[in-house]
């Protein structure tokens, strides 16, 4: 399973699974949205929609991903990352998760946090973090 963000450092992750899976079937891309506030102004004037944000999403996924790869599984969750990431694996009996990390350090690191950090101390199958 490979999360991307559509950055490049995912870009390179998705590179890295596809070269370590026997065949690109068993590669499954996943996309995870953040919650959106009840004060968002999509929300209030319900002209945005959880089907519409991940059907948006996943369109936006499927163009960015290499013509070769736009065949495969694509997820698109919404929530927090890590655990909307740890749960798909989870779900789908993942062997491996392939993520990159964007290498915050200090303050940033602080305040964000680590998505790949949290992943790899959520998940129950292995992890491999490609650092930018």
């Amino acid at each position: 399973m490979v999360p991307v963000d559509l950055s490049g450092p995912s870009a390179r992750a998705l590179e890295v699974a596809g070269s370590i899976c026997e065949s690109v079937d068993g590669l499954h891309v996943v996309h995870v949205l953040p919650d959106l506030s009840a004060t968002e102004p999509g929300v209030v004037w319900e002209t945005v929609t959880d089907e519409t944000r991940t059907e948006h999403a996943e369109n936006a996924v499927r163009k960015w991903m290499p013509e070769k790869l736009r065949s495969v599984r694509v997820s698109v969750r919404i929530g927090n990352a890590a655990r909307e990431i740890t749960a798909l694996a989870a779900e789908q009996a993942s062997e491996l998760i392939v993520l990159s990390s964007h290498g915050r350090t200090g303050t940033a690191r602080l305040l964000i946090g680590s998505v790949a950090e949290h992943v790899v101390r959520l998940a129950s199958c292995p992890v491999l973090v490609l650092r930018s």
